[in-house]
């Protein structure tokens, strides 16, 4: 008979759909923190060292963000040169 195979597919989809499945809140919440991974930071940092860290990280974006507004204007003069 036709149409035997899309109804056997329709089965054994709807008996898969019937597993257990774990939640995602149950993974989080039996989630163990190691020492081994990447995220793990045994030492503290003083609130002066995170001040200047703060302040590096500030400048470099600062020096990134100005260098790419430079990239950016020297492509567009050169697009305009070259259009003319």
């Amino acid at each position: 008979m036709a149409g035997e195979g899309f109804v056997a597919h329709m089965i054994a989809s709807l008996k898969s759909n019937k597993r257990n499945r774990v939640s995602t809140f149950d993974k989080i919440k039996d989630f163990k923190k190691s020492k081994k991974s990447e995220l793990y930071f045994k030492k503290k940092a003083s609130p002066l060292e995170l001040k200047k860290i703060k302040e590096k990280i500030l400048q470099e974006n600062e020096r990134n963000f100005r260098r790419k507004i430079f990239i950016l204007i020297v492509s567009i003069i050169v697009l305009l040169f070259l259009l003319n």
